[in-house]
């Protein structure tokens, strides 16, 4: 199987580019960050403090009581809690929030590394996160690591929001991309970095197509699924 994996922080639009560099050469998407989001989502549902103190309980709730699966629909991921689908539910800035705080929590991870490892080991995949690169796909066949300037990922992010019909202002936005690069940047547990062996790619002055075709060609001349 060919795992190409891409590292980035908030807004740096991997997911987008990820989800049509598979699109482009019939590879499985996995947006990780989903299913941060799918566990953040049902703990604040069951009203569960996400924090260190409650790290057990959480993990705990997890394994007993959550299901979190993945379909591709129309070449679309879409995530299920429960067999709900709540790909839409989990991008709300309330959401963001809660994911990047029980993303830090190691349990979490723990409960979440085999299910993207089992993905990758059966399926030529482009999976998109925080550190896929240096923990859940270490060995993977590629690396690449897309990132952009501040203002400008927090743009993009506010564009998402916006057309998804959230009251937020740009400003607000701008607070949280950068308070999501702190906490992901020096959490304890996996931090965000880039992979001594991975590509950095800087989106801030390229666009989605430039973007998307570079990677493309760049995949297709490192990995040759066919070989």
């Amino acid at each position: 199987m060919v795992n190409v994996a891409m590292d980035g922080p908030v807004g740096a639009g991997k997911s987008s580019v990820a989800r049509e560099c598979a699109r482009r050469l019939g590879f499985i998407y996995v947006d990780t960050g989903a299913l941060y989001r799918s566990c953040a989502l049902f703990c604040v549902r069951k009203g569960i403090e996400i924090n260190e103190k409650n790290e057990s309980a959480i993990a705990d709730v997890l394994e007993k009581e959550l299901s979190l699966t993945i379909d591709l629909i129309d070449g679309q991921q879409h995530v299920y809690v429960n067999g709900e689908d709540v790909s839409y539910e989990i991008r709300t800035m309330e959401i963001s929030k809660a994911a990047s705080a029980i993303s830090a929590l190691p349990a979490v991870r723990k409960y979440l590394l085999e299910t993207q490892r089992s993905i990758a080991a059966s399926n030529n995949v482009i999976m998109d996160g925080r550190d896929i690169g240096t923990v859940i796909l270490p060995n993977a066949d590629l690396k690449i690591f897309i990132t952009a300037k501040p203002e400008i990922r927090a743009k993009r992010r506010y564009d998402e929001l916006v057309a998804r019909g959230s009251n937020v202002t740009l400003g607000e936005v701008l607070v949280e991309v950068n308070r999501r690069d702190y906490n992901d940047t020096h959490r304890k547990e996996a931090p965000l970095k880039q992979a001594e062996d991975a590509i950095l790619i800087d989106t801030s002055e390229i666009d989605f197509e430039e973007t998307v075709s570079g990677i493309t060609e760049l995949i297709q001349s490192r990995c040759d699924p066919e070989a």
